[in-house]
């Protein structure tokens, strides 16, 4: 009989896949913390406010930074006075810096508005725990000590006056996914079932970079740049879990967050930030252009986590 000729790489593509896939899941975990769109004509998106995340790139193509952005609402006719509001786009794990930059903007704002899915009647004025035993909060911490980056609810003080909570007690969200007849397991799936299909379709380029990293000497900063691009590429991602009617993690929170701010501009407040996770951000701003007759006026970026080795700058 013949011998079968095998490729000589042939060996790493079982766990190479796995662990492709276990990366994915990763940066979705990390991004209902950080993962938006990433549209095709860049520069007419990001005038529109319509990205909230972007690998930045030198001339040559190699990676800077993953950067965050703070895009800035106004109203649609010119109004003396009128409100603005800031789409902050959180990366839950991130640059001890980068959040420590935040820390400082956000004194500049009469309210920001805060996700967290948190039982009724817990003191959310007082520090917020890092601890849970949730599974998603595992692997975002276990990502931080992977990837030498800091977990959110280390680097942000929630404690500040003006953070004001606009997100649905953690009843609520179960007896929205109820009534929807949705899971947590079934949203994970989805995700986890696109990026199967997108690994169909692309070469082995990635699976030996993610293998490389894997045994780097900086590991790392080496995953931290392969997990950047997955997390750029993560168009298909966002679809797959809202669907055509949305879905209770993102579109149900956002009415949620909305109505909150409906009643804080009413209230008096000028200058309001909404700090959620970037995956929010479409829907958010389509919300604000319809519901609140604000449009996208400025655009800033933060940088998230630093690519070159170099040390993370405090962010501007």
């Amino acid at each position: 009989m013949r011998p079968t000729t095998r490729h000589p790489t042939s060996w790493h593509e079982p766990l190479a896949r796995r662990c492709r896939c276990m990366v994915t899941a990763a940066a979705w975990l990390a991004a209902v913390a950080a993962v938006a769109p990433c549209p095709a004509n860049e520069a007419s998106k990001e005038r529109d406010g319509e990205r909230f995340v972007r690998l930045a790139r030198d001339s040559r193509g190699k990676p800077l930074a993953l950067e965050s952005a703070i895009v800035r609402f106004v109203p649609t006719t010119v109004q003396e006075g009128g409100p603005t509001v800031d789409l902050v786009a959180a990366v839950h794990v991130a640059e001890k810096s980068y959040y420590r930059r935040l820390n400082q903007l956000f004194k500049g704002y009469d309210a920001v508005l805060y996700e967290m899915v948190a039982p009724a009647g817990v003191d959310l004025a007082e520090r917020i725990p890092a601890d849970s035993s949730h599974p998603v909060s595992l692997l975002q911490r276990g990502m931080t000590r992977v990837l030498e980056l800091e977990f959110q609810l280390n680097g942000i003080d929630y404690s500040a006056r003006n953070f004001v909570h606009a997100d649905m007690t953690a009843e609520q969200f179960a007896e929205t996914m109820r009534q929807r007849g949705e899971s947590m397991l079934q949203i994970f799936f989805r995700m986890f079932w696109h990026a199967l299909a997108e690994q169909a379709g692309t070469t082995g380029d990635t699976d030996v970079r993610l293998l490389m990293a894997l045994f780097s000497r900086d590991r790392a900063l080496a995953l931290k740049r392969v997990l950047a691009e997955q997390v750029e590429d993560m168009e298909g991602s966002l679809q797959a879990i809202e669907g055509p009617k949305g879905s209770t993690l993102i579109s149900e929170r956002n009415k949620v967050a909305l109505e909150v701010l409906r009643k804080r501009l009413a209230s008096g407040d000028r200058r309001v930030a909404i700090f959620f996770g970037a995956a929010h951000m479409p829907d958010l701003a389509r919300r604000l252009r319809k519901g609140f007759q604000l449009k996208p006026s400025t655009t800033r970026w933060l940088v998230a986590w630093e690519l070159t080795g170099k040390k993370a700058p405090p962010g501007d």
